[in-house]
């Protein structure tokens, strides 16, 4: 069984069991989040489509740990102007495993 979850602008597959990195959530390590934005859950050959959500859909995980990403260099360059700006970035995330997938 698997879903499709709409969760910090972003829509992730998940489907039981799978360990996934998804936007920082304010949550602490080891407690239970819940995801009630599902677009689609499928087992099979049977799809349930949701317009634009499930109703009844819920998908359920566990908070493994929190982290930051590779650090990007961003450069915004333009020549014979004597501009040039460096800065880097590395965004923050949240590994949640996924323990259960309700369909609506």
């Amino acid at each position: 069984m698997y879903a499709v979850i709409a969760t910090g602008g972003k829509q992730y597959r998940v489907s039981e069991g799978s360990v996934v990195r998804i936007e920082k959530l304010v949550a602490d390590e080891g407690a239970n989040v819940e995801f009630d934005q599902v677009l689609l859950v499928g087992s099979g050959d049977s799809v349930k489509l949701g317009a634009p959500f499930l109703s009844g859909g819920k998908v359920t995980g566990t908070v493994q740990k929190h982290g930051q990403g590779d650090k990007v260099t961003i450069v915004k360059f333009r020549r014979r102007k004597h501009y040039l700006r460096q800065g880097t970035h590395r965004q923050k995330y949240t590994e949640v495993k996924v323990t259960s997938i309700v369909g609506g």
